[in-house]
């Protein structure tokens, strides 16, 4: 899971399951007689309202739409051949992405491509209802390719906590590699860490005239995480202190990230979406001082 969380395995043992309980820091959507009703949880596990919070599409640039909700990001890149879909939420928000699309122009039948971030069921939820139901096909490195076909099955830090439907990739993807729709050239980054097959994408689109590099930068935290002696991932503080670098140095004139708040966004404000906007550079500042300061903290408990 992604964005600045604490104590996860141990809040999801402890609450059979109860992400609202392992996710408590993000805040929860306000009564609005004038929203749509909200998502129903999943029946296995819970999350917080604002990440099952509908909110109307908001346009990113030129062709990038946000269609995620209040707090869970989805991101749509259009164009004249076919769209790309990245992200969706959990697994109960595909009818609403696919009502999304629609919304603004996208039949099911254009969209050509899923991507993802990483695969945590807050994330990739809805890739297999939507992949069904578009014919799109599913772009992902092996790492993530793997974890989207288990469901999220035998996690390295969450086991078998937080599922979802399983989903088989169509095309495996290298480090940099580039998924291309109509003019839109799409680069995954791989960034290992928050996942093992944690992706980067960056893109460029217009706005007022202009291009635009956008960066959809894949989670930096490490909710619970065991960093020192973890035997599923032993190298797993090099391969933050990487990502944090490589993160960095993205193209990155304006900042996603698959928890809007992250990256100063506000998506259902429709006034003023991006309040505090942050930087690549700072994004990776501050979550790498985060990750530094509990690496410090276990290396002090040893």
């Amino acid at each position: 899971m992604s964005s600045i969380v604490r104590g996860v395995r141990a809040a999801v043992v402890a609450s059979a399951i109860s992400l609202a309980a392992a996710f408590a820091c993000l805040p929860l959507a306000a009564a609005d007689a004038t929203r749509e009703p909200v998502l129903p949880q999943s029946g296995r596990y819970e999350v917080p309202d604002s990440w099952r919070q509908p909110i109307a599409p908001v346009r990113i640039a030129d062709h990038t739409w946000y269609i995620g909700t209040e707090n869970l990001s989805a991101v749509l890149v259009t164009t004249p051949q076919g769209a790309v879909l990245i992200d969706g939420g959990m697994p109960q928000a595909a009818d609403m992405l696919l009502q999304r699309m629609r919304d603004v122009g996208i039949a099911p039948g254009d969209l050509r491509w899923i991507l993802v971030s990483h695969a945590h069921a807050d994330h990739a939820g809805p890739v297999a209802k939507v992949k069904r139901a578009t014919g799109a096909r599913i772009a992902a490195n092996a790492e993530s390719a793997a974890m989207l076909a288990r469901g999220g099955t035998d996690d390295i830090h969450f086991g078998d906590d937080i599922t979802f439907p399983p989903a088989q990739a169509d095309r495996l993807l290298q480090d940099d590699e580039v998924v291309q729709v109509g003019g839109i050239a799409l680069t995954g980054h791989v960034t290992p860490g928050h996942t093992p097959g944690s992706t980067s994408w960056t893109w460029t689109d217009t706005k007022d005239g202009k291009p635009v590099r956008i960066a959809y930068a894949d989670s930096l935290s490490a909710p619970g995480y065991k960093l020192i002696g973890n035997p599923r991932m032993p190298r797993i503080v090099e391969m933050y202190e990487a990502t944090f670098a490589k993160v960095r140095a993205l193209p990155c004139d304006l900042l996603l990230t698959p928890h809007p708040d992250a990256s100063g966004w506000t998506p259902a404000d429709a006034a003023n979406p991006h309040p505090s906007p942050k930087t690549c550079a700072a994004y990776a500042d501050e979550m790498e001082a985060k990750f530094d300061a509990e690496l410090a903290k276990q290396r002090a408990a040893k």
